[in-house]
């Protein structure tokens, strides 16, 4: 498949178990887009079909810059007719690329950003249940890099039941109640994950090593993350938010996305230069202090070494 309806299809861009992203580009228009097509395989799956389908409603009805753009549906013109639908497409890449080369304010500033963009869904009635670092897209061509948040494929409308009764998330970044409950969650378990993500932008680890959804649940339901604050030169106020925020009880956690997203942005006024510890930055008087008796103590050994 080279082409869908008047799109040409260059390369992948990624793939997932349902469907294949690829970097097209639309020749009436003479701009590069990016193209959603559902696997081969799940072609005649009603259902699966409509789960498709529904991604690019969700994401044309709630239209804002923080998430991406959907232009187009169609189906392909072969005989499996296959869904897909057309998408801006975002030349900055993933999050995934930057983790481990970003500084704290940047770090910061993407899990600000994040918290944002996720409650915007939020608003919608949509609880994303996959937030994580290769679903968040960097576009680069703004100033500062705008976030965007893609891949709504494991979404849930809350409003409307969607007949799929399969856990959804990543390991790493999913909250334990995503596990043991495949239904009945709410917007916390996004909160879970974009501090999740936060985390592992600010020190280029995973908060906890859950590489399976059973190690999630065979974690302690009391353990925290490892601390940070001190080593990043922000106060343990930013620790006791991570551990809030990734706590094994949705209850703790802060209420919303954007509360998340307030509490974190704080942080962001918190310059790592003056804060780190055993490092305190002289003020001006003080400076002149100093000044001023260098300058006493210069007089008065020039005046010895005259006589």
């Amino acid at each position: 498949m080279r082409q869908v309806g008047r799109y040409r299809m260059r390369r992948v861009l990624g793939s997932g178990a349902f469907a294949t992203v690829w970097l097209g580009e639309d020749p009436a228009l003479e701009v590069h887009v990016a193209i959603k097509v559902l696997a081969e395989n799940w072609a005649n799956n009603a259902d699966v079909r409509e789960r498709f389908l529904a991604e690019a409603r969700l994401l044309r009805r709630v239209d804002d810059p923080r998430l991406v753009r959907v232009f187009d549906v169609g189906e392909s013109e072969d005989d499996e007719a296959r869904p897909y639908f057309v998408m801006e497409y975002i030349p900055g890449g993933t999050l995934t690329e930057r983790i481990g080369s970003l500084s704290t304010r940047e770090a910061l500033a993407y899990g600000v950003a994040a918290g944002e963009a996720v409650q915007v869904l939020h608003d919608a009635g949509i609880v994303h249940r996959d937030v994580k670092p290769s679903n968040l897209l960097i576009d680069d061509r703004s100033t500062p890099p705008r976030l965007v948040v893609s891949d709504l494929g494991s979404a849930k409308v809350l409003a409307e039941a969607s007949g799929f009764t399969v856990t959804t998330g990543t390991p790493s970044y999913m909250a334990p109640e995503q596990i043991h409950q495949t239904d009945g969650f709410d917007g916390r378990a996004d909160v879970y994950a974009v501090a999740a993500v936060t985390y592992h932008l600010l020190t280029g680890q995973p908060a906890f090593s859950d590489h399976s959804p059973a190690a999630v649940l065979d974690r302690r339901a009391d353990t925290k993350p490892p601390p940070v604050a001190a080593r990043l030169g922000r106060p343990a106020e930013l620790d006791r938010l991570l551990a809030r925020s990734l706590s094994w009880d949705p209850g703790k956690r802060p209420g919303t996305a954007a509360e998340f997203a307030r509490e974190l942005g704080r942080f962001l006024a918190d310059d790592p230069h003056l804060h780190r510890p055993g490092r305190e930055v002289p003020t001006v008087p003080v400076l002149v202090f100093c000044v001023v008796l260098a300058a006493a103590l210069f007089a008065v050994t020039y005046q010895l070494l005259a006589r």
